[in-house]
């Protein structure tokens, strides 16, 4: 592409002739079928979408993390691995779905099928060292069958990773309860006005800055959490555990309510202004979700988890 190249302004044009158009999208990518895949930043919290080449293998749904051989991943990818909760735009309908990342000889077996369809990704391959991602997505609604019989957690016999949808969900109730946890000391930093273990005049604007990049990483990451339940796992759960209804409305219900808690939190960090506001009053509102967000944890956990490990495995992440 020539210098001086808009990439962006490129994506904008495609994704809405895409969306005008019933999928269909002219040009370069006359012929091809595409799909949007609208992701969630893994560093801002905002949705992403991305014009992708739409592939199926075996039944499978298949993006290429390809970047047309440039050196390093796309930002989409690397979304995809601290979120694999995804929105599918086909032109014909648009689904929720998991992304999962085969590794091994499963990836390279999809990497052949995928440049058998198509030899363009063979080349992309011989202008990058790194080694191409092959992405499978997953409806969210697609279990089908006889409803599964609930079953009791399995342990994590890889010795590094989750193995059901109920495990990746206490693992990420956990990286979340982290990093509320560092948001709260951060806090307190604040609100002694120390930014490290010497103790100083005033609160300082390099703390708050901290803070407000930090809230607002984990506020999206927190909302993003619970997009994806509402949108994704919990659905599937209703259809196949009907006894469960009362349980994920209730859960449905906190949702909103957090939702409003994790709002007013990000206004008054945003409000911030370092030896003018009083950060006491962000930190007991920080307490209260705090407190919220661990009664849900806890409740969500007792529930649905046996019940989400049964539904499929978790996610993979290399």
């Amino acid at each position: 592409m020539s210098e001086g190249f808009d990439f962006n302004a490129f994506q904008r044009q495609v994704i809405a002739e895409f969306r005008a158009n019933g999928g269909r999208v002219g040009g370069m990518f006359e012929g091809s079928t595409l799909a949007l895949l609208t992701t969630t930043g893994a560093r801002t919290g905002l949705s992403r979408t991305s014009p992708l080449a739409y592939l199926h293998i075996d039944g499978k749904a298949v993006v290429v993390a390809s970047a047309m051989g440039a050196p390093t991943h796309p930002a989409w990818y690397h979304n995809i691995r601290k979120n694999p909760v995804v929105t599918v735009e086909t032109g014909t309908e648009t689904y929720t779905a998991i992304a999962e990342i085969p590794t091994g000889n499963e990836r390279d077996a999809l990497f052949d099928e995928v440049t058998a369809q198509d030899p363009g990704f063979a080349e992309y391959q011989t202008k990058t060292t790194r080694k191409i991602p092959v992405v499978t997505l997953h409806r969210a609604d697609s279990h089908s069958g006889p409803a599964p019989v609930a079953v009791e957690p399995q342990p994590d016999t890889t010795g590094d990773r989750v193995t059901g949808l109920g495990d990746f969900l206490v693992e990420s109730h956990d990286w979340l309860r982290h990093e509320l946890g560092e948001l709260r000391r951060q806090l307190d930093a604040l609100a002694e006005g120390r930014a490290d273990s010497a103790t100083l005049e005033r609160p300082s604007p390099d703390l708050a800055q901290q803070l407000r990049t930090h809230c607002l990483e984990f506020c999206g990451a927190l909302e993003q959490h619970h997009t994806g339940e509402d949108q994704g796992a919990f659905p599937m759960l209703a259809q196949q555990y009907p006894e469960l209804a009362e349980d994920l409305t209730k859960l449905g219900e906190e949702h909103k309510t957090v939702a409003r808690l994790r709002r007013r939190i990000q206004q008054l960090v945003d409000d911030y202004v370092p030896g003018e506001s009083d950060p006491s009053t962000i930190r007991d509102e920080l307490e209260h979700l705090a407190a919220k967000l661990e009664t849900h944890f806890e409740y969500e956990e007792k529930t649905v988890v046996n019940a989400l490990n049964s539904l499929g495995p978790a996610p993979t992440r290399p």
